[in-house]
């Protein structure tokens, strides 16, 4: 049904292509590697595990790459997990022109990377904004996904959990030093993680923010992003109307989803539409989460372990690499 949806990442010209990427401390069981998207912008990924079978782990709106190390590392094993940035987020580079700033620039991106790495098939799990592009991805191109996880996320949100997310971006404040970002974090996720220790939110926040040249923390967001969300129209992708629920009905692979008992934007209501449109639909619900789980709670570790399981064994890769890498 998508299919008409251009692949912008089909523009990029594959002899000026060039990755970097640097070994990070062994104990870490990552690396870190850098690529030109299609209007070369340079764009980050994590890289963990060395098996045939890949998985893509697609973050939400204003999250990053890190949100997936405790998952990426218990399935490093299996699989080859790659844990990109969006652009604009982690360590990805911002974009000059906020209205790139959109799902079919982020799905570009993507298609860009695994195609540049010469992955013919693989798995996708995307929480929040990046289920929302694993469902985008699995209508477009259906004959390469495998299978999908979508973490606290459907065809359509609760207004009043959208409306919280975006009041509080617009109302973020900087942070003096690492304790107070700490703090500032546990308040504007006690309702998703409620029973989390200090020590919990000291590690978080890392995942949140960045040291600045100041020794400060800087949210590793750029703000344009904020913009992009009151201004553009996210509801088209490349210039076609979407209708979400119609995206989702196209998946054909099979699909797990992962809800937070208390999420504002999942309801269980909406898991069950979802139920109806998809029969064959694999569902979970994590205890004492809002939006959104963390995907290494022992229930999600179970749902995601179960559901992977089930599916074929396959090899993901192309008999080729289709461009040139460089290791620095």
């Amino acid at each position: 049904m998508l299919h008409t949806l251009n692949r912008l990442a089909s523009f990029y010209v594959p002899v000026s292509y060039q990755m970097t990427s640097r070994q990070t401390a062994p104990a870490m069981g990552f690396t870190e590697h850098h690529y030109l998207s299609h209007d070369e912008l340079t764009l980050f990924y994590r890289s963990y595990g060395f098996g045939e079978r890949v998985v893509v782990c697609l973050p939400g709106l204003t999250r990053n790459s890190k949100d997936f190390h405790e998952i990426a590392t218990h399935l490093a094993s299996r699989y080859r997990i790659l844990c990109p940035d969006l652009r604009g987020r982690g360590q990805s580079g911002w974009d000059p022109e906020w209205r790139n700033y959109h799902p079919a620039t982020y799905v570009s991106d993507i298609w860009t990377l695994v195609d540049q790495l010469g992955i013919a098939s693989f798995i996708l799990m995307g929480t929040s904004l990046g289920g929302l592009l694993s469902m985008i991805m699995a209508s477009e191109q259906p004959e390469r996904i495998t299978a999908v996880i979508l973490n606290d996320v459907g065809p359509e949100a609760d207004p009043a959990g959208y409306a919280r997310i975006l009041a509080s971006l617009e109302q973020r404040s900087e942070a003096r030093d690492w304790q107070e970002a700490a703090r500032q974090c546990k308040q504007n996720h006690l309702m998703t993680l409620p029973d989390m220790p200090d020590e919990f939110w000291y590690g978080y926040v890392r995942k949140t923010y960045r040291e600045g040249t100041d020794g400060r923390p800087e949210f590793e967001v750029d703000p344009n992003i904020v913009e992009a969300i009151r201004k553009g129209d996210l509801s088209r992708i490349a210039g076609i109307k979407v209708d979400p629920w119609a995206v989702f009905g196209a998946i054909s692979m099979p699909c797990l989803v992962l809800r937070g008992e208390r999420s504002d934007i999942l309801s269980a209501e909406i898991v069950e539409r979802m139920s109806v449109v998809k029969p064959d639909l694999k569902k979970a619900v994590i205890p004492n989460r809002g939006h959104a789980p963390l995907l290494y709670e022992p229930e999600s570790l179970d749902a995601i372990d179960t559901f992977l399981a089930q599916l074929p064994q396959g090899n993901g890769l192309y008999p080729v690499s289709t461009s040139p890498i460089m290791s620095s």
